[in-house]
């Protein structure tokens, strides 16, 4: 019986390794097609319900020995040859159905056998249990989807969800500018809508010190209810939240932008004011601020940082002082005067008054506890007349001590305000960096010219600027790039029509008289010019910096025009007392191994034009400061003779509330020779806009209107020195 038993044993071990076989080429197919159709299932199950199976009690345990050797024969056997790439799911597949065999014998075996049957029949499962661990079918990365992790602080993630519906409704007016709303949607999305300015519902110190900077925006010359800033402690819910966040950044970057361009454009003024373009760029201004130690100083930043403009504010800031506190005012009484010293009479005449400590204090002269009434003293009182559409005469008469007392501090600060808006036009570089950040300043209310050096004064001189109205000097920033000795005056089209030809007619030698060329160009247009010489209208040099206004620097044979206070007579172009020394500063910064003196400059004046081209362009700038600073640490006020002052103000006041530096008041001016009908037989080649004395000026002395056009570009000889 036992050795029917055992041989019963081995045979049973046979046909349990069929079955396995089985069992493995059915998974091989399922793995080589995954989809099974339940009848397939029930096939399998058939197959493996007709093996017999051995009774219970008749089959012995198995042993460790009969678990290898079947591991390593019969299963090894009876396993196809499939791909290496199916072998792991296949592994895979027979370890779950060995799971499936352990755990839920009664769903795969007849219900006949007993529950200890499978014991046997786990060796074959087992054999393939090794791989299991690397069972897993290989993952599809690509295909998986992983939900990114927030990096909002949980206290803050219901502003942030608001800021994303609040930025991503495109209806929205937070942001009128495209550039701005632009760079804010892509600012706060890389922050995954965090908001900035507040943790936890909290505003952070940085929210508070721009919220300070913003409210002191007046002590910059401009108006701090242009920035309204939020309430963040009002704030108490996250839609509340969200929309202080928003109002916080808006401001901030119309703080920057205006603190760096102006108010307004300088094109509202005039078409004769042409300056460089230099605005913010909103995305910069946010990573700016953002990551900056101190935000509120870096938004200060953006306004000028020029020395003038530093100055001039610290001035608002005392006027504004002044202005709080009540004055003493100046007794009326007998008209003080200041003498100045003759031949006849070699000492000046010097009177004392007890009342001239406080017109010294009013009129910021030093001393102010001198009672003499002295030149320094005389001079700001004439000074303080101008300014104040009194006759500029220097005696302190009761007209002028009643003007001193009246209040006057709104109307100083108001002039302070504009010079400080106009001291954004300017560039942030005033010079050139290459040679010491030289460059000129010619500043015309003060008919003054200036050349800079390395932060200071180099050399000065006076200057005659254009008269008032369609004359006026444009106002711009531009570069010298050289210098022109014994210029050639090419007279424009529109003299030779409106003034020339009406004189020749009438006298055929006068432009001989007058020492002017008249010739045909090849294309028939007539051209007149005045060849170089003492005579010459523009002298005997010219600074040329082309510019669209044509208009330049210039020598002029009329001296005498410069020992008058106020110096505006020409027709748009600057007249240079000593253009021979202004030439050799310049030469000297651009070229300093040359060493160039005036009088090396005046060797050079004869028939023939001559260039002296700089290597680096020095840049000049044209300026309109009716109120500044100077090197006494005084300031000083001139007259508006332009009117840039009151039309600056007019709009500052009137337009409360508006975007100004977006209004653009016209369009810029066209600088063309105009159109008009030419006498039959007559043409006329391009010119451009003059400025000097016209023909009947220059010939009878008279103010006769002049059309303001010249051309800058000298014909003939020339002789380029390097």
């Amino acid at each position: 019986m036992r050795d029917f038993n055992k041989s019963r044993s081995g045979f049973d071990r046979v046909l349990m390794a069929v079955a396995a076989s089985f069992l493995t080429v059915s998974v091989g197919a399922a793995t080589a097609q995954p989809s099974v159709s339940p009848r397939d299932s029930v096939s399998k199950l058939a197959i493996d319900a007709a093996v017999p199976r051995p009774e219970p009690t008749n089959v012995p345990p198995p042993t460790v020995t009969d678990f290898k050797a079947d591991t390593t024969s019969d299963t090894t056997a009876s396993v196809p040859d499939t791909t290496k790439a199916s072998e792991k799911s296949v592994g895979a597949t027979l370890s779950e159905a060995s799971k499936v065999t352990e755990t839920k014998p009664e769903e795969t075996k007849p219900a006949a056998i007993a529950p200890a049957a499978p014991a046997p029949a786990a060796a074959p499962a087992t054999a393939v249990a090794p791989a299991a661990p690397t069972a897993e079918p290989p993952r599809d990365v690509a295909r998986e989807v992983t939900k990114p992790t927030s990096t909002v602080a949980t206290a803050d993630q219901t502003v942030a969800d608001r800021l994303r519906e609040m930025l991503g409704n495109k209806t929205s007016r937070q942001f009128d500018r495209k550039g701005e709303r632009a760079a804010v949607e892509k600012f706060y999305t890389a922050r995954d809508f965090a908001p900035l300015w507040t943790q936890g519902g909290i505003a952070t110190a940085t929210a508070k010190g721009l919220i300070a900077r913003l409210k002191d925006a007046g002590s910059e010359g401009l108006d701090a209810a242009d920035y309204p800033v939020p309430d963040f402690t009002a704030a108490n819910t996250p839609e509340a939240q969200a929309e202080a966040e928003l109002k916080l950044t808006a401001s901030m970057l119309d703080y920057a932008r205006q603190a760096q361009s102006g108010r307004m454009h300088w094109s509202q003024i005039d078409g004769d004011i042409m300056y460089p373009e230099h605005p913010t760029d909103p995305a910069e201004v946010l990573a700016n601020i953002s990551t900056a130690k101190d935000a509120s100083a870096a938004l200060a930043s953006y306004n000028p940082q020029h020395e003038g403009y530093k100055k001039l504010k610290a001035k608002l800031a005392e006027l504004r002082g002044e202005s709080e506190m009540p004055v003493q005012p100046i007794a009326e009484g007998p008209a003080l005067k200041f003498t100045k010293a003759t031949k006849k009479n070699p000492n000046p005449t010097v009177v004392e008054d007890d009342r001239v400590p406080q017109v010294r204090a009013r009129l910021h002269v030093a001393n102010a506890s001198d009672i003499k009434y002295d030149a320094e003293v005389a001079d700001a009182v004439r000074k303080f007349q101008a300014n104040s559409n009194l006759k500029a005469t220097g005696i302190l008469d009761d007209a002028t001590v009643r003007a001193i007392n009246a209040p006057k501090r709104d109307r100083q600060i108001d002039t302070l305000l504009v010079n400080l808006e106009r001291w954004r036009w300017l560039p942030r570089e005033l010079g050139a960096a290459s040679i010491g950040n030289a460059y000129v300043m010619l500043n015309i209310p003060d008919y003054t010219l200036k050349v800079m050096q390395n932060g200071g004064q180099v050399w000065t001189t006076r200057v005659v600027v254009g008269k008032a109205g369609k004359h006026a000097t444009p106002l711009m920033t531009e570069t010298m790039k050289y210098i022109t000795v014994n210029p050639t005056w090419n007279v424009p089209p529109s003299i030779i029509y409106n003034e020339y030809l009406p004189a020749l007619q009438q006298d055929p030698t006068v432009l001989d008289r007058m020492g002017l060329k008249l010739t045909r160009n090849a294309d028939g247009s007539i051209h007149v010019s005045q060849p170089p010489g003492e005579a010459n209208a523009l002298g005997r040099i010219r600074f040329n910096f082309p510019n669209k206004f044509l208009v330049y620097q210039h020598d002029t044979p009329d001296k005498n025009l410069f020992s008058r206070d106020e110096r505006a007579f020409s027709h748009g172009c600057m007249r240079v007392q000593n253009p021979d020394q202004y030439a050799a500063t310049l030469l000297n910064i651009t070229m300093p191994n040359e060493r160039h003196t005036p009088e090396k400059v005046r060797s050079m004046y004869g028939r023939s034009e001559i260039d002296l081209k700089f290597p680096t362009p020095i840049p000049v700038n044209i300026t309109y400061q009716t109120a500044f600073v100077d090197d006494a640490g005084k300031l000083q006020m001139r007259k508006d003779v332009y009117g840039r002052d009151a039309q600056m103000l007019n709009i500052l006041k009137n337009a409360k509330g508006k975007d100004l530096e977006q209004i653009v008041a016209r369009a810029q001016p066209s600088y063309a020779r105009p159109r008009a009908s030419i006498p039959q037989g007559v043409a006329f080649n391009d010119g451009a806009r003059n400025s000097e004395p016209n023909f009947f000026e220059r010939l009878f002395g008279g103010g006769f209107a002049q059309p303001q056009q010249s051309s800058p570009g000298p014909r003939g000889r020339r002789t380029e020195v390097r």
